[in-house]
């Protein structure tokens, strides 16, 4: 959703690099560069005001004008202003001192507030509650048989003792509602009520009567993400008629600009509390300002890598697999091992939004975008078509037994193969990055290893190096000691693909591409 801003901001940061200080009118074009950058990201106008005069005039201070990396300090500045922007801290869920905590949730119809009630009760559930959704839409088609159908699937409690449709009084549902939770014991109780295609005096009146009859501890506004600027109109009619106390975020992973984000809690006062980016159960988690700030300035999200990954996977398997894979050179690492840590990779989610929360990857936006996560099942049905023997010692498969491999999986050889090969490949990888030596192939990158084994022994002067017997590759190592002689002493010694990154003369970070370990398993 972010892109095109994150996109513009890069472009505008890039362009103070090469300054050594920044006068008054570099800042005031970089401000103007945001300005516009924020507006074409459907930021409301007041936010975008206030949010350039505060990076102005922290800019034009004596400490970062004077600066010895001026873009870092200006970055510095946008990232914490964005941050106080969307929120400042994490605003949590307030509960009740003695349940049920009531959690109301408003917002127009459409904006995805059924849905979101059993990914709210999912997470609760994640985090030891007991939740019980009920269904106070009465208005809309087939909303009670959704609510039950999504609780389901969530896994959580359901009320719904009306049919809807236009039948039955909500407000009644909800206070029947509180009732019935204290007698089954659930500890949260999550209304969902109904939603207009727009604002209207009927809407406001019974989301009024609800909030009074229940006395709910917070009032969730649901907001579509991808509205634009009249998300802030609505907040603030929602915000006048019911009286929110936080926001959610529906539909985040839409293509839209994703200006409602940085607007709602500036305008609105009310911080955003969660934000929903997909489809499934389980695409919902707390808003953090500091870290959605961070990924619209392309420095990625890794606390929120490394909370999935430690909800995923378990400490002591963890350990297990790093032995095998420092033990023997890593020939205790199976193919059902690799199968084991692909399965919970996709636990984790899609793979493209995991390494879109990488620091940098902005810049192969596109190349993330097209990986398939069905690929990753493609390769488990070919494992899972292997015999025991067969996912133990690889080697062992011939011809014959990959073909039968292939018609078991619906692949063909060449895939099989492939997984073989790449296999290999990543087991010698990651052996070499378990035991400390670096990524292979990867020379020259500081703290990742990798570079050529020092021998006791000196190098050979070129003129004392035997010649070889074929006359191409005899050509190229003279024309190779012409290119050394004419870089002068010391060139000998110099790494041939030249780049302090290992990427060739001339190349840096921006120039980094994944290895072919790494693309193939992708």
């Amino acid at each position: 959703m972010f892109d095109t801003l994150s996109d513009r901001l890069a472009a505008t940061f890039k362009n103070l690099r090469g300054k050594g200080r920044l006068s008054e009118a570099d800042i005031d074009a970089t401000a103007r560069e945001i300005r516009i950058a924020l507006l074409e990201a459907d930021v409301a106008l007041p936010v975008v005001r206030a949010f350039i005069k505060q990076v102005k005039d922290r800019a034009l201070t004596a400490e970062v004008s004077g600066a010895l990396n001026p873009a870092q300090q200006i970055i510095k500045i946008v990232n914490e202003e964005l941050i106080n922007i969307l929120g400042g801290e994490t605003r949590r869920v307030r509960f009740a001192k003695t349940g049920p905590t009531v959690i109301m949730l408003a917002g127009l119809q459409g904006a995805g507030k059924t849905t979101l009630a059993g990914k709210l009760g999912h997470w609760l559930k994640s985090q030891k509650h007991t939740p019980l959704l009920v269904a106070c839409d009465l208005q809309r088609p087939n909303a009670v048989t959704q609510l039950n159908v999504v609780a389901d699937r969530a896994g959580v409690a359901f009320f719904g003792p009306e049919p809807g449709n236009g039948v039955g009084d909500p407000v009644k549902v909800a206070r029947d509602a509180i009732e019935y939770a204290k007698q089954k014991q659930y500890d949260v109780v999550i209304v969902d009520t109904a939603g207009r295609l727009g604002i209207d005096s009927e809407l406001m009146q019974q989301a009024a009567d609800i909030r009074a009859a229940v006395n709910p501890d917070e009032v969730l506004f649901v907001v579509d993400a991808m509205i634009g600027q009249d998300a802030v109109t609505t907040a603030q009619a929602f915000l006048d008629g019911v009286d929110f106390t936080g926001v959610v975020l529906s539909k985040l992973d839409g293509d839209a600009r994703g200006g409602a984000a940085l607007s709602v809690a500036h305008v609105t006062g009310r911080q955003i509390m969660f934000a929903s980016n997909g489809e499934k159960v389980d695409d919902f988690d707390a808003f953090h300002p500091d870290r959605m700030a961070s990924r619209i300035l392309g420095m990625g999200d890794m606390l929120s890598l490394i909370e999935k990954a430690e909800q995923t996977f378990s400490q002591a398997e963890a350990e297990k697999m790093a032995a095998k894979l420092q033990s023997g050179g890593g020939k205790d690492f199976t193919l059902d091992d690799f199968l084991s840590q692909l399965e919970q990779v996709q636990k984790m989610g899609s793979i493209s939004k995991l390494l879109g929360m990488l620091p940098g990857m902005g810049q192969i936006r596109e190349q993330i975008n097209n990986i398939d996560d069905k690929d990753v099942n493609r390769v488990g049905a070919i494992i899972k078509s292997m015999t025991p023997a067969e996912r133990t010692d690889p080697k062992i498969i011939n011809g014959s037994r990959r073909l039968r491999i292939a018609k078991g999986s619906g692949t063909g050889v060449g895939e099989v193969n492939n997984l073989v090969e790449r296999f290999f490949d990543a087991r010698k990888m990651m052996s070499a990055m378990a035991s400390g030596k670096g990524m292979p192939g990867m020379p020259g990158i500081p703290g990742m290893g990798g570079g050529a084994k020092k021998s006791g022994k000196k190098a050979q002067p070129a003129k004392g190096r035997k010649k070889s017997g074929n006359p191409l590759k005899r050509a190229q190592e003279e024309q190779a000691a012409a290119d050394r002689r004419a870089l002068g002493p010391g060139a000998a010694e110099a790494p041939t693909q030249g780049g302090a990154f290992g990427l060739g003369a001339g190349k840096g970070p921006a120039d980094f591409e994944l290895p072919k370990e790494f693309k193939d398993l992708l």
